[in-house]
């Protein structure tokens, strides 16, 4: 695993563990709640993850796009797929998605190399 990528998911393990272990009960629900969003229903876990990265993208938050295109190649997403991913999310975001979209890009490259 390339050491973005590894250094991005030991942080976050790290930092979740702190923040859940304080045991507040609203942002404990609301990690729940994450959770349970982003697993299989009516709409599968891949579709999921699709839509969490194009929200994620639109609202410019990095971390979210690193996170989602991680979950997403682990559910099979292809570089063909991303790229139309990344069109969505330019089209409903704008040009300003453009830098979001270099380092998603350069990340999902990384995903692909490991």
């Amino acid at each position: 695993m390339g050491d973005t990528i590894q250094e991005f998911n030991d942080y976050r393990a790290k930092m979740n563990e702190v923040i859940l272990g304080k045991q507040n009960k609203v942002i404990n629900r609301l990690f729940n709640l994450d959770t349970n969003t982003y697993a299989e229903g009516a709409l599968s876990t891949k579709t999921k993850e699709m839509l969490g990265l194009v929200a994620s993208m639109v609202l410019r938050c990095d971390d979210c796009i690193k996170y989602h295109l991680g979950k997403a190649f682990e559910q099979g997403v292809t570089t063909e797929e991303m790229y139309e991913i990344f069109a969505v999310a330019n089209i409903v975001g704008g040009t300003i998605v453009i830098p979001h979209t270099r380092r998603a890009a350069e990340y999902w490259e990384e995903l692909q190399a490991q």
